[in-house]
């Protein structure tokens, strides 16, 4: 199956970045629950409630997320620690990326599909939120064309 993602931003994602963009300028709170693994992505949800849902994710050297969507969440994350590069393919295949520093946040509306990766020598930590609850995720794989090809969808029961 093939789609097309959205890579616009909203008011609702604008609000979430700021919200992320907090969280990870005042880190001091949850810091220490924070795990590295070597296996992969170390992640803990802080917080959910009816209207949204937070959490932390730490990341080592080369660890990725893939592209993937939020299963039709509205989200943002923030950079705490380090720098993490993000990647995201709009409807017509255009694949932009840009790299994220500690202190800068990126919201995304409801159909975005991207893959947030670390790049850098050294461990990074981010803040994501999401609006509402995520409930499923969507992982694609990126043909040669720049088509999203679905591979599958997983459950919030499996995280």
């Amino acid at each position: 199956m093939t789609v097309t993602a959205d890579v616009s931003r909203t008011p609702v994602s604008k609000d979430l970045a700021e919200r992320a963009r907090l969280l990870a300028e005042n880190c001091d709170e949850w810091l220490h629950r924070v795990r590295l693994d070597p296996q992969g992505r170390w992640y803990e949800r802080l917080h959910a409630d009816a209207d949204h849902e937070v959490w932390i994710i730490s990341w080592l050297p080369g660890q990725s997320t893939g592209f993937h969507d939020h299963g039709g969440s509205a989200g943002a994350f923030a950079v705490a620690l380090g720098s993490l590069k993000e990647v995201a393919v709009n409807g017509n295949g255009t694949v932009s990326t840009w790299t994220l520093e500690a202190g800068q946040a990126h919201g995304f509306g409801e159909h975005y599909i991207h893959d947030v990766r670390n790049v850098s020598t050294a461990p990074a930590i981010s803040v994501h939120v999401y609006a509402p609850v995520l409930s499923t995720i969507n992982r694609f794989d990126l043909s040669p064309s720049g088509e999203l090809v679905t591979l599958k969808t997983e459950q919030s029961e499996e995280w």
